[in-house]
């Protein structure tokens, strides 16, 4: 069961690392990494706090486009070069195939998004001589690094009944609503003076959409003053909930996946 799940998903990290575009946002996002230092011309607070927020913002916008590559163009690309018919022509199930891929997918993730994390962890240590720091903004990028795979997961479900190029923006579309608007729409809905219609359209919206907002930690870690309570329980919460609408945009993929002609 799980040993063609396993050879697929080694398959697509082999296909994510010799992918061009995804090594070029990589590429693109170390040299902005190397660059940021470069603020040193702001006082000794400001620089620190404008640092940290330039760091993870790199780490957070470059993670998300190379969630997003790495994962609209999986399904379409194997039925495009019909590489898939030879797959699936073996003892190898459909379900099988999508887990494989989305496992793929997300180990190239942290490949990429590790690599960016040890030179965040370098920069802060070395060159700021504040390894605890480093250490810190290693806890937010492995927030990141949950977020963005739930976000691989929903563009893998989109996929596989979207053309590639609308689930770039589709995709992206939702993690911005889901970044930005879900604070929105759920204290809409918790509004006691809201319209009626009003309140279930924004309950509705806030309970289907995935909570990407929940894993945005920047605010502790630029300042200090801000505080999370109990920081181990607000993790784990973040994590299963990660883990729960990741396993469901998967099994609403196999289902659509599994009926569909290819």
């Amino acid at each position: 069961m799980f040993k063609p799940i396993i050879a697929i998903a080694k398959a697509t990290v082999g296909e994510a690392i010799r992918r061009r575009v995804l090594l070029i946002i990589l590429f693109v996002a170390v040299i902005l990494l190397f660059v940021a230092p470069l603020l040193g011309v702001l006082s000794a607070r400001q620089e620190k706090t404008v640092l940290t927020g330039f760091v993870l913002g790199i780490v957070q916008l470059s993670s998300a486009v190379i969630a997003i590559t790495l994962t609209v163009y999986m399904l379409p690309n194997e039925v495009e070069r019909r590489t898939i018919y030879t797959i699936l022509s073996k003892p190898v199930q459909r379900y099988q195939f999508l887990v494989g891929k989305y496992l793929g997918a997300v180990a190239a993730l942290a490949l990429m998004m590790g690599l960016m994390a040890c030179v965040t962890l370098l920069e802060f240590g070395i060159i700021q001589h504040d390894w605890p720091k480093g250490v810190e903004l290693l806890q937010g990028i492995s927030m990141f690094f949950v977020q963005m795979s739930l976000l691989a997961s929903v563009a893998m479900c989109l996929s596989t009944f979207v053309a590639p190029l609308v689930n770039f923006f589709l995709s992206g579309g939702i993690y911005l609503i889901g970044t930005l608007g879900y604070a929105f729409f759920d204290s809409f809905n918790k509004n006691p003076n809201a319209p009626v219609y009003s309140k279930a359209l924004a309950w509705f919206v806030s309970t289907i959409l995935p909570n990407f907002a929940s894993y945005n930690v920047q605010n502790k870690l630029i300042n200090p003053e801000v505080q999370i309570q109990n920081p181990l329980q607000y993790s784990i919460n973040a994590v299963v909930y990660g883990g729960f609408y990741i396993a469901i945009m998967l099994i609403a993929g196999m289902l659509i996946f599994d009926r569909k002609e290819v």
